[in-house]
This record gives structure tokens, C-alpha cells and sequence, in this order.
């Protein structure tokens, strides 16, 4: 299923691969992501998705996404 963009954002991402990973939450955060979703008409997934994006340009905006080898940023 693929996750839907919410009015008005075009983001475009990267690449279409994608790996598949299990997170746990603490339920407040659960419940909170879960809102937004519902209020954005999008799937939890991509909420998660968005959040990591931003949290990357912010702490790491030189490197826009660029990994080493190893998954790290360098």
C-alpha cells in the first residue's frame, strides 16, 4: 500500500527502495503520531517517515541524506 501525501505537499522522496524496520513507542507518542495521521489523512507510516526526514535536515543539513558505507553520517 502506498502511503498518501497530504494536500498541498509534493514532497518528493529520494528513492522508491525502501528497508522495512520495527519501532516501539512509548503510548503517549503512539497516540500523538496516530492524531496526526488521522488529521493529515495519511498513514502513521508516513507520518514517521516525514518526522525522520525533518529530524535529519535539521541536525545534518549538509549532507542531505548522504550515508557511508557503514549507514553513518559523515
Amino acid at each position: 500500500m502506498k502511503a498518501k501525501s497530504p494536500a498541498g505537499k509534493n514532497k518528493a522522496h529520494q528513492s522508491t527502495a525502501q528497508e522495512r524496520v520495527t519501532i516501539s513507542f512509548p503510548p503517549e507518542v503512539c497516540r500523538t503520531l496516530e492524531v496526526i495521521a488521522k488529521q493529515k489523512k495519511v498513514s502513521f507510516a508516513w507520518v514517521v517517515r516525514d518526522a525522520a526526514e525533518q529530524y535529519i535536515a535539521e541536525k545534518w543539513p549538509l549532507l542531505k541524506g548522504q550515508t557511508n558505507e557503514n549507514g553513518d553520517h559523515s
